[in-house]
């Protein structure tokens, strides 16, 4: 199994509009970037941990975790021209953006702030605080997944 962190702006889509999708799943769309585009298409698989990171808000923060409940498929988005993420270049014959489905395990009581994240000695290495990450969908590792998971029970 892998762990993963996924970024959404609360004002685009928050956890609590997961909360209330139905069956608390959505798929993972819009993503274009091709690195983090490759770990939803190759390295995404199903029953992965996902944490659900609301970026640019205030404050950033950790605020849950999600399940992979369907691996990697075309990205429907970026065959619709009325969409902020049409891209002419992908086809359904050849797609070149790839979606996940995520579900809903877990809000945390507590927000585990980007500071929070910064603060603790034992999440030093986590991509989320190295500079020039800007990242969408990224791996973490199993320990930082779990230290997170204590922090937003606290």
């Amino acid at each position: 199994m892998n762990h993963w962190l996924v970024k959404s702006e609360p004002n685009v889509f928050s956890i609590d509009d997961l909360a209330h999708s139905p069956d608390q799943t959505t798929c993972w769309d819009g993503v274009r970037n091709y690195q983090a585009r490759n770990f939803l298409r190759d390295s995404m698989k199903l029953g992965d941990r996902v944490l659900f990171y609301h970026s640019n808000a205030d404050p950033m923060a950790v605020v849950g975790w999600c399940e992979v409940v369907r691996e990697g498929y075309p990205d429907s988005s970026a065959f619709d021209p009325d969409s902020k993420y049409f891209d002419a270049a992908s086809t359904p014959d050849n797609p070149v953006w790839t979606m996940v489905d995520i579900k809903l395990k877990e809000k945390f009581p507590r927000q585990v702030t980007l500071q929070d994240v910064k603060d603790n000695p034992a999440l030093e290495e986590i991509l989320l605080t190295k500079r020039g990450n800007r990242l969408s969908v990224f791996p973490v590792s199993e320990e930082h997944f779990s230290e997170i998971v204590k922090m937003g029970r606290a």
